[in-house]
């Protein structure tokens, strides 16, 4: 019997992650540790947008340097795991019996949403990975059931590991020290947003987190727009999709980049 691997959501931060030590950069290097060795990794980045979701079956995914205004070794930077068709055609049979449409991918490079944090947590870069979309059209319960679709998967030990980042206001990043006042107003915004998603989170209320736009405080603060929520419901729809009632969503990491970014990163394993 393979070891259940629970779904991950990690926020991944800016690009230069990777260069500069922070809380979080020695967090993800010390991830894999906690867990047994994935047989392959199922990806969920926020910045694989299409319209609909798409199953990247590119047996070696190339590089995306998908940002500028970075350092310029980023741009050297290779992280050469492979992918996996075989895994790609029954993560797309998957989402298809759940009645998603669902469409093959057959090139499609690793972006920073993928590699940045990836090449942290698994430096050797022998894992197989399979790269699943999201939708920013589409809903937060559309991603929740692209989710449930796939939620066979961990329990064969196959990781879902879902990137994006828990807040995400780049406006209010690249305004602040401008105006203090406005600049602690983020701080509480931010306090606040957080303090009610983990409730949610913690106690498994599915209807406030899939409406969380309307629910939260501070929402749109947090996000003014919605894609680097979005995997954080596939994650969370992999692991209600077996048992709901046995879900336990733990925080694993909690730290700030740029003062306003939160970097928590969640668990959703069984009770």
């Amino acid at each position: 019997m393979k070891p259940y691997f629970p779904p991950l959501f990690l926020s991944h931060g800016a690009p230069n992650m990777a260069l500069h030590d922070a809380p979080v950069r020695g967090f993800m290097r010390t991830l894999a540790g906690k867990y047994p060795k994935p047989d392959a990794i199922v990806s969920v980045s926020a910045h694989f947008e299409t319209s609909g979701t798409a199953v990247v079956s590119d047996p070696n995914p190339e590089m995306i340097y998908d940002f500028r205004g970075f350092e310029p070794e980023l741009q050297e930077v290779l992280y050469p795991a492979p992918g996996h068709p075989e895994l790609a055609m029954e993560v797309l049979t998957s989402l298809r019996s759940a009645g998603i449409k669902a469409n093959e991918l057959e090139k499609r490079g690793y972006d920073h949403g993928t590699w940045v944090p990836l090449s942290l947590c698994y430096p050797k870069a022998d894992i197989p990975i399979v790269q699943v979309s999201i939708d920013p059209s589409e809903t937060p319960e559309c991603h929740y059931k692209i989710g449930k679709a796939l939620s066979n998967f961990p329990q064969n030990n196959i990781a879902i590991i879902s990137t994006g980042n828990i807040t995400h206001n780049l406006p209010a990043i690249f305004s602040k020290d401008k105006d203090s006042e406005l600049d602690n107003n983020i701080k509480r915004y931010v306090e606040d947003f957080l303090a009610w998603f983990d409730t949610q989170l913690e106690s498994n209320h599915l209807e406030n987190l899939l409406n969380y736009r309307n629910k939260a405080p501070f929402a749109e603060e947090n996000h003014p727009t919605d894609e680097h929520l979005l995997p954080i419901f596939v994650a969370l729809g992999a692991a209600n999709g077996v048992a709901p009632e046995k879900v336990k969503a733990r925080k694993i990491h909690a730290s700030y980049n740029y003062e306003f970014l939160a970097m928590d990163a969640w668990e959703f394993g069984t009770v």
